[in-house]
């Protein structure tokens, strides 16, 4: 809008961009601000001096975001032309402004909720993740985290009335053109320069544009990263930018000594190997499954009984690993790590330019010795990708909701109701050709953590509404254990039950960066004494691959980045990437490695809470735990890059 008083310093049109871009600043601070204040659970040990200096590091990251996503804005207030003081030209800037940063603000305040379940900034894989997702999802999300979203229209609002007093007036009229035109220019470059540099991060010696990796360098602990950054910043960085570096750590050698992820297995009876020969194999991973939830698995809470109560019961009669680690955060990074033993790192595999690849996984493996492979997910086919990744690795059919047939049992979200789809499972594996491996991916668990209307009051709902929905889950296992009793391939097969990630909960045991990988690993074989509750042996998802080959006793060679978790001559870890830090779990440790050195070690049995930095304090595990995960990065880098993830 045109001030039609007389021109002041503050109605300048250079200093009016100043001010606009000054309201922007403040609302990534005030979005900043609230990602913390929302979530404080997640971010341990920060004092108001701490908090303070990480929302002023902010700035750095904030000033290339907005120098990113309001380019046009800038370059349409210097563009050395008498025509940007027309009321027009001012109400298309005003549009593209309120666009540019309306967006900005919902994709902030997007990942106050978003943040819980991945426990990093959101990055350009959400789009891929999501894209064939059903948009009433997001609908219901607004409806869900109806707080937020009045949040965010209160910011819009905010930004929109200030923007409205910050007016522009020409006042370099009174200069002639040959005045006029050359100081536009010279300014239009200053201004131009600092942009360009607050979109690198400055253009000091050796400076390169800035990636999430450099807010690594304010922060005592990895996951206070995700305060120094902001969304659209993570969004901007990671565009195109998934492909791997080539590591040289070791030669071939020194990785075979630290951890080689080619495998060949051979008969061995001290790693139960041949145990469960010829037996079929179901795998059940259930959405959102964290350890929490089971009262078994937290009898050291007094008081806390869990919301599993079928679960518990099971676990009597099966073996247990309490020790048990998710890889990543999310669904899709559950599949490649439990099916075909790869991790998720810096990028998801099923995203990165590397998904294409070659890969062996338990139904190609097994379907060498005479398997067949079916995978059941009640959500719409082609949902996430599964059907696709499953497709890859090797599976011989995909049951998803197309073949289920029957939209009544919907949930209106994700797909079909966890109990009939599991009652669907278990009469439909009765037309699988034995020996078999049949596997599932639960849904129910999920936001916005619905459950049928006939169960509305059955089940405990606890203090968060996921409670209830793991109720519903347990009993929908309950009742496909009661279905699959009675079918003759029952006795000759062997269960395994565990999660696809764990989920932000409400003990404060499983808000660390260990907790919050947390979950059961369970193996239960019908008629047989395998039963025992191993709190000792840190297990992780890509263990699963090499264990079941081993306990049906398949002689083969085979890739997965974990190993037999009975073997006791095998290293035994978790790894898993945890806001910029590749982290290490192995015996009573952890280990945080970023930006290529090690930032922190604990010793999460004796400091659950992760309370006690223990830096160079113990050099040889440190070292050691250094080397595996270097190892652990060479080999996931290199073996992506040649396209080496099968023998």
């Amino acid at each position: 809008m045109i001030n039609r008083r007389k021109p002041s310093f503050w109605t300048n049109i250079y200093v009016v961009l100043f001010l606009r871009l000054l309201l922007v600043f403040a609302i990534y601070t005030i979005t900043r601000f609230l990602f913390y204040v929302l979530n404080p659970s997640l971010f341990a040990d920060l004092d108001v001096g701490y908090l303070a200096t990480l929302m002023y590091r902010g700035l750095k990251f904030d000033a290339s975001a907005i120098a990113y996503t309001n380019s046009l804005v800038i370059l349409m207030h210097i563009l050395p032309f008498r025509f940007r003081y027309n009321k027009g030209y001012q109400k298309v800037v005003s549009f593209i402004f309120y666009i540019v940063n309306t967006i900005a603000i919902i994709l902030n305040m997007i990942d106050v909720v978003y943040y819980r379940f991945t426990m990093k900034r959101t990055t350009t894989g959400v789009f891929q993740e999501f894209e064939n997702e059903n948009p009433t999802n997001f609908i219901s999300f607004i409806w869900d985290y109806w707080g937020i979203t009045l949040i965010v229209i209160a910011l819009v609002l905010l930004m929109i009335g200030v923007y409205k007093k910050i007016r522009v007036q020409q006042s370099f009229m009174r200069l002639r053109n040959y005045m006029y035109y050359p100081l536009g220019l010279i300014l239009m470059g200053i201004i131009g320069y600092y942009t360009v540099g607050a979109m690198r991060g400055g253009y000091t010696a050796g400076t390169r544009p800035i990636t999430l990796s450099n807010a690594a360098e304010y922060v005592r602990k990895p996951e206070h990263r995700s305060i120094v950054l902001n969304t659209p910043f993570s969004i901007i960085r990671t565009i195109g930018k998934s492909r791997l570096e080539r590591k040289e750590y070791f030669d071939t050698a020194e990785i075979q000594e630290i951890f080689d992820a080619q495998h060949e297995l051979k008969a061995d009876s001290t790693t139960l190997f041949n145990k469960f020969a010829g037996r079929n194999v179901v795998l059940l991973i259930w959405e959102s499954f964290g350890k929490e939830w089971v009262g078994s698995l937290n009898r050291d809470i007094e008081g806390y009984t869990g919301y599993t109560p079928f679960i518990d019961s099971l676990i009597n009669k099966s073996y247990v690993f309490s020790r048990g680690y998710a890889n990543g955060r999310k669904s899709i990074d559950a599949l490649p790590s439990i099916i075909a033993g790869i991790p998720s790192s810096e990028t998801p595999f099923v995203l990165s330019h590397y998904s294409g690849n070659n890969i062996n996984s338990l139904a190609s493996v097994l379907k060498n010795h005479h398997y067949y492979s079916a995978f059941f997910h009640g959500a719409p086919n082609g949902s996430m990708g599964f059907s696709a990744f499953m497709q890859q690795a090797g599976f011989d059919s995909y049951i998803g909701m197309t073949e289920y047939g029957n939209k009544k049992d919907f949930d209106g979200h994700w797909g079909i109701w966890d109990e009939p789809f599991l009652q669907f499972m278990a009469n439909g594996i009765n037309d699988l050709k034995q020996p078999f491996l049949a596997s599932a991916f639960t849904l129910s668990s999920h936001h916005p953590f619905k459950i049928p209307s006939e169960y509305e009051g059955v089940f405990p709902k606890g203090d968060i509404p996921i409670h209830q929905c793991v109720g519903y889950s347990d009993n929908a296992f309950r009742k496909f254990f009661a279905t699959a009793s009675q079918q003759e391939w029952y006795d000759n097969t062997l269960f395994i039950i565990t999660a696809d990630h764990a989920v932000d909960g409400q003990l404060a045991e499983y808000k660390t960066a260990q907790g919050a990988f947390s979950i059961p690993v369970i193996f239960y074989a019908p008629g047989s004494d395998f039963v025992g509750f191993n709190d000792s042996t840190v297990v992780q998802q890509t263990d699963i691959m090499p264990t079941v080959l081993s306990m049906l006793g398949v002689e083969d060679k085979f890739i997965a980045f974990g190993n037999n978790m009975f073997d006791p001559a095998a290293p035994h870890f978790a790894y898993n990437y945890y806001n910029g830090a590749h982290q290490l779990i192995e015996g009573n440790w952890m280990l945080q490695y970023m930006n290529e050195r090690p930032v922190a070690l604990y010793n999460v049995v004796e400091d659950r809470m992760l309370k006690n930095n223990l830096l160079d304090k113990h050099p040889e595990v440190q070292q050691n735990m250094v080397s595996r995960i270097k190892a652990l990065i060479q080999q996931y880098n290199n073996r992506l890059i040649d396209n080496e993830l099968a023998p």
